[in-house]
């Protein structure tokens, strides 16, 4: 798949754990995981809006389009 998850180093960056978003968004830390991997076939907006308030950074910054050649 084309999109890459840089959720992250996003995290890193902010020095924030994985459970603290997952608390702070409202999902369990297994959906988070999913999204984080790669594997989720789907998000919300609501989910990526809360995401992005959390950790105070704009979609741009943890989703990257990459075309594939």
């Amino acid at each position: 798949m084309p999109i890459y998850i840089h959720l992250d180093i996003v995290l890193a960056q902010k020095g924030m754990k994985s459970n603290e978003l997952a608390d702070m968004v409202g999902i369990t830390t297994a959906n988070l995981s999913i999204l984080k991997t790669g594997k989720a076939k789907a998000v919300r907006f609501s989910t990526l809006e809360a995401i992005c308030e959390a950790l105070e950074c704009q979609p741009g910054d943890i989703l990257e389009y990459r075309k594939e050649l």
